[in-house]
């Protein structure tokens, strides 16, 4: 079973989380993306239901979830609502999540929300906007963060493994997706969300299909393990029939140069954008490849966050921060192309690779 979030990580995100809101002034914070719950107190809710947080300024933390727990979550009270009637769901299990809290709420006068809010819950309150706050809070992943995101990189290499053994001339996308999928969830032992995007063979991506691989073809595949709303990001490109060709090889080398690059530059301070433009320089028109997308991103509650390696963005690296590094080739004598992508985080000392899994072709 995997390792969920600790109780000191979850409090120490909310000691974080409450100086925000001394700082603005708030009353208190009302926390209902399921994602957020769970960074604050470790309780990971199904998709299903609903689970509501409200921690006040100078008052406990209140978690409101649709059962009784089996442990004790990082909260000072525990309340839960009733979610279903003789096993029926209930129709607004957001509100009735909230209501178990109104009379608290009702204190409070200027309230932080991280998404949409309910105002009949309390009608005369100020809102106030807490996602800018809580996705700079989120940059700086806490070690309990990282050994979530560390499990779902693991059962992302799994996934990987079954791939490497499993892909031959004529099987179909769909017959890899299946079994790359549950390789995941037979390591992780639990139910995982989202399982990433890109699956073809002969193409640089997309859903898999009932296609069946052809000798020479590359296959190109990103996924992504979402363990209780923590995801993994890699891609690995393998060749069908395991008989590289010399473009192909050649590809490979030239982007595992530009990922050695990265290793090399990025530091605290160092701009994200000036890195991309560094990597897309050795990368596009070298033997007439293209390379049309992002040089990789943030990962952690969403797919993508800060920083992001992209000339959309100005970012610039911070301690704390796990980030993905993809850099790719793609031209029609490549059999559609390659992409290799690891993830990386930032430490105090230096940037450690969190992935492992060889980036051999074949």
């Amino acid at each position: 079973m995997t390792t969920g979030l600790t109780t000191d990580g979850c409090r120490a995100r909310q000691r974080a989380l409450r100086e925000h809101l001394d700082r603005n002034q708030l009353d208190a914070a009302l926390i209902g993306d399921r994602r957020h719950v769970h960074y604050l107190t470790g309780y990971w809710c199904p998709a299903v239901f609903a689970s509501v947080a409200l921690l006040e300024h100078d008052g406990p933390t209140t978690l409101v979830t649709p059962h009784r727990l089996d442990f004790v979550p990082a909260a000072d009270v525990t309340l839960h609502y009733p979610a279903q009637r003789r096993a029926t769901l209930i129709d607004d299990q957001p509100g009735a999540a909230v209501e178990m809290i109104a009379e608290s709420l009702r204190r409070c006068e200027r309230v932080g929300v991280d998404g949409p809010v309910l105002p009949w819950a309390h009608p005369s309150a100020a809102w106030a906007d807490l996602r800018p706050a809580l996705l700079t809070m989120r940059r700086h992943k806490n070690a309990d963060e990282v050994e979530l995101l560390w499990r779902a990189i693991a059962a992302t290499e799994a996934a990987y493994a079954y791939a490497f053994k499993a892909l031959r001339p004529g099987v179909t996308e769909v017959e890899l997706f299946a079994g790359m999928q549950a390789a995941a969830a037979e390591y992780a032992s639990e139910v995982l969300g989202e399982f990433g995007n890109d699956f073809q063979v002969g193409s640089p991506g997309g859903p898999p299909r009932r296609r069946p691989a052809q000798a020479g073809e590359v296959a190109v595949f990103d996924l992504s393990v979402t363990l209780r709303g923590y995801r993994s990001d890699m891609c690995r490109s393998f060749v069908v029939g395991r008989l590289p060709s010399t473009e192909q090889t050649d590809a490979r080398e030239r982007i595992l140069a530009v990922l050695r690059y990265v290793e090399r530059t990025a530091q605290p301070g160092v701009s994200c954008r000036q890195l991309y433009a560094d990597a897309a320089t050795q990368l596009e028109g070298y033997r007439g490849w293209s390379f049309p997308h992002h040089l990789g991103h943030g990962i952690g509650l969403s797919a993508h966050e800060a920083p992001r390696l992209n000339p959309e963005w100005d970012d610039t690296f911070q301690v704390g921060d796990v980030f993905t590094a993809e850099p790719g080739l793609y031209g029609p004598d490549l059999r559609a192309g390659l992409r290799i992508e690891e993830i990386y985080h930032l430490t105090e000392t230096g940037l450690e690779k969190l992935t492992t899994f060889p980036t051999e072709l074949s």
